[in-house]
């Protein structure tokens, strides 16, 4: 499996190169990866004392975060090292966290793993959630590196515990200490002898719950939503604009206001969505000077504003599910307490089941699912209140 998995790595280091011309996203990793040991060893010295951080993309860095504040505080003269697999979350963060040094982590060959270590040479490594890399992980444990997962989530089909995963298995056992979020995931673990886990929650739980801590307000969005209705739909996907879009131009209720903030911004993408509405809408970066309380839907092609945005939210739809690219992030809307409408694919969100179970969330399937869906939460306000609480 071990050398099965190597000659993969190779194949798609090869691949990468032959389609980063053509992919603006795969060229910044790319290009960002051949860079990384150059930013290393740029900013660290052999005296310093340093923790490395790693996250696959955005996501994973938000739901680190309150850990990665903590140590912080806890390790006042070490050097932060943080890495990237995604551009997504690189791009976004590389001059905006709280590290010393922002990085795309190389790819998973031998030989990186181990110059990599030999320049960062982390005290303490902290991976997040699903991120298992075995050749880093098995350098870390060669050079008695300490690191542990937080976060994490296991489910049997998962390589750990097949009986052809062994090198996936063997990258566990180099975790000093597995957090899970649920008892299932522990229960896993035992299966195959791991038994440094301890179930600690969801960190995305305490992420969202320090928004509240934070000064939500956004002029332009009171600008726009005044006193109306406000249904806000995050990070969607074209799946997902399809139902809100045949939604939208079939409603003549004055009283409501639309934003939608999608998961991929680029023009082409939100060009034919404004197309596609029939209604009077305008996007966030062309709002200078323009009286945005006439507008019914708001259309936000910029990163860094939606959990802000959701806190003057009355519904919220969350993308992702209606599809087969992932639900996003339900947690950051339920913090604001409103009721949250999501696609059916959401099997492997804990947190999604949990809050449907309670209510306060509904799966939609189709078209009529969710304009029977959204109509009830509309024009009930006591099931908008209860199901928001």
């Amino acid at each position: 499996m071990g050398f099965i998995y190597n000659i993969g790595i190779g194949i798609t280091n090869f691949g990468l190169k032959c389609v980063a011309p053509f992919n603006k996203k795969i060229d910044l990793g790319v290009k960002g990866r051949a860079n990384t040991f150059n930013v290393l060893k740029g900013g660290l010295n052999s005296n310093d004392k340093t923790l490395w951080f790693h996250c696959a993309s955005l996501g994973e860095y938000e739901q680190g975060l309150p850990v990665f504040k903590e140590l912080k505080k806890l390790y006042t003269h070490h050097k932060i090292v943080l890495s990237f697999f995604s551009p997504s979350g690189y791009e976004i963060k590389k001059d905006n966290s709280i590290a010393d040094i922002v990085v795309y982590l190389p790819l998973d060959t031998v030989q990186n793993a181990n110059k990599f270590l030999n320049i960062v040479k982390p005290e303490l490594t902290v991976f997040v959630k699903y991120e298992f890399w075995p050749n880093f992980l098995k350098a870390l444990k060669e050079k008695r590196y300490r690191s542990i997962l937080i976060s994490a989530l296991f489910r049997e089909n998962q390589l750990f515990f097949k009986s052809y995963g062994k090198k996936f298995k063997d990258a566990l056992f180099s975790f000093e200490h597995i957090f899970t979020q649920d008892n299932a995931s522990k229960l896993l673990l035992n299966t195959i002898d791991y038994t440094n886990v301890t179930v600690s929650g969801d960190t995305r739980f305490d992420r969202v719950l320090s928004q509240l801590e934070q000064d939500n307000s956004l002029k332009f969005i009171e600008e726009f939503k005044q006193d109306k209705l406000c249904i806000v739909a995050g990070s969607t996907w074209p799946e997902d604009e399809a139902v809100l879009i045949e939604y939208i131009n079939s409603q003549v209720t004055e009283g409501l206001k639309f934003i939608i903030a999608p998961h991929n911004i680029k023009a082409t993408q939100i060009k034919k969505l404004q197309k596609d509405l029939k209604v009077n809408s305008i996007l966030h970066s062309e709002i200078n000077g323009k009286n945005l309380s006439s507008y019914k839907v708001l259309i936000i092609d910029a990163i860094g504003f939606l959990s802000k945005v959701y806190s003057y939210a009355d519904i919220a739809y969350v993308g992702g599910a209606i599809g087969t690219t992932g639900l996003h992030n339900t947690l950051e809307a339920a913090v604001f307490g409103i009721p949250i409408v999501i696609g059916e694919n959401y099997e492997k969100f804990p947190e999604a089941k949990a809050m449907i179970n309670a209510k306060g969330m509904f799966s939609i399937s189709n078209q009529n699912d969710f304009n029977k869906t959204l109509n009830s939460i509309i024009t009930n306000s006591e099931k908008r209140a209860i199901s928001g609480e």
